[in-house]
């Protein structure tokens, strides 16, 4: 991670950080994905994905496998030349019907 991230991480709510943590560690996942790695329920990561977007430390991008769904994963940060995939294996977790 780098320092502008640091910086605008700190004044971010908890559940912001452990998501930022998680997707930096994981890489790509959906909000399924992240309530289930989190164990933050749906409105909580849901919030946390909204902060951590108005920050810009987070992309969305929309799910290859299912157009209704989108992916978060961290932002690229100044010094990153290379360019997402997005058709990149995104993690979810089972739905439940």
């Amino acid at each position: 991670m780098d320092e502008r991230a640091s910086e605008r991480l700190a004044s971010l709510p908890p559940s912001a950080k452990l998501v930022y943590y998680v997707l930096d560690a994981e890489g790509r996942l959906d909000q399924t994905g992240l309530a289930a790695e989190t164990r933050l329920s749906t409105r909580t990561v849901r919030f946390a994905v909204e902060k951590l977007s108005a920050a810009e430390l987070v992309d969305e991008g929309f799910c290859p496998t299912d157009a209704r769904r989108s992916v978060y994963e961290t932002a690229p940060g100044p010094d990153s030349e290379s360019d997402p995939d997005p058709t990149a294996a995104v993690r979810t977790a089972p739905v439940d019907d």
